[in-house]
């Protein structure tokens, strides 16, 4: 078997994640330790108590879901020390995890990395007027034909028949109508703002700066990358990618695809929900999944 360990997005979250890791886990408690150390204040009691309307503030959502998702790895690494991944992935924030895993930068210096990221994108929610929808049935060509007549974005190709597309609120609107007419279904999502958008674009920027003088590692192992939807190792393209994936769409086919190119077969997926192994049957039904976000799962991993 050949594995390939991926993190959970934005969305997974759900207060009470990680307390029974925290409880009975000691690798996962020095995880959640650490990181309230790091931040200064207790995004442990966040993720554990709430409330639900705090949770899901971008602010507080990201940095709370990348602790949680490393909790869950390293909780897995602790019992299973001979499982070890050929390449990494995650989706959006989660690329974050995938990085700290591969062994891009330490896990207080991605948290910090993700503290500012998560603040700077709610900045741009609260400057803009955006909102994202999801779209079924039908092609991604005409879902690109359909945002560029409206002049919308698209932010998420999770896998065939699940696009999701972002921007403003009145031209997300009209891309909806459009694909409606083509037969189409939207959804529209419950968001603070247009993610992987050109609504984006100051956090993009702001990211950029703050990334400006600070250097990632060379990892250990290639980490699918979003902006690409490919494999990389350069520390510097490691680092441009992740600012482009901001206002980028999420290539998220591509990043798995590119993992089973190499040959992996068994993908894990670490940190609340299970989103991720879901599209990953869906992209790739033969590959082997699993789901590591409470000691149930842990414990029953074999």
């Amino acid at each position: 078997m050949k594995f390939g360990f991926v993190f959970s997005g934005q969305g997974a979250q759900a207060v009470g994640m990680g307390k029974d890791l925290f409880d009975q886990v000691p690798a996962a408690a020095e995880i959640f330790k650490r990181a309230d150390q790091a931040l200064g204040w207790s995004i442990s009691e966040v993720c554990f108590n709430g409330p639900d309307t705090k949770l899901t503030e971008t602010r507080y959502c990201q940095p709370a879901i990348y602790v949680m998702s490393v909790a869950c790895l390293e909780a897995f690494r602790q019992k299973f020390p001979v499982i070890k991944a050929e390449a990494t992935a995650g989706l959006s924030l989660g690329e974050f995890t995938a990085l700290y895993a591969a062994g891009a930068f330490t896990f207080e210096d991605g948290l910090k990395i993700l503290e500012k990221r998560a603040a700077y994108m709610q900045e741009a929610c609260l400057a803009t007027k955006g909102t994202m929808a999801s779209i079924m049935k039908s092609e991604l060509s005409v879902i690109k034909e359909c945002c560029q007549s409206a002049d919308a974005d698209v932010a998420n190709i999770n896998c065939s028949g699940q696009i999701v597309i972002s921007g403003e609120e009145a031209k997300i609107q009209a891309a909806v109508a459009l694909l409606k007419e083509k037969g189409a279904k939207a959804i529209p999502l419950k968001v603070a703002g247009a993610y992987h958008s050109r609504l984006m674009k100051s956090a993009e920027e702001k990211l950029g700066a703050y990334l400006t003088d600070i250097s990632l590692t060379t990892p250990s192992l290639p980490v699918a990358q979003n902006f690409i939807g490919k494999l990389e190792k350069d520390p510097q393209n490691l680092k441009a990618n992740i600012i482009k994936q901001i206002t980028g769409s999420v290539q998220w086919i591509d990043c798995v695809n590119s993992m089973a190119a190499i040959g992996i077969d068994t993908i894990i997926e670490f940190g609340p929900g299970n989103v991720l192994t879901g599209l990953v049957k869906k992209i790739k039904a033969d590959m082997i999944t699993a789901n590591i976000n409470s000691v149930a799962t842990l414990e029953a991993y074999k």
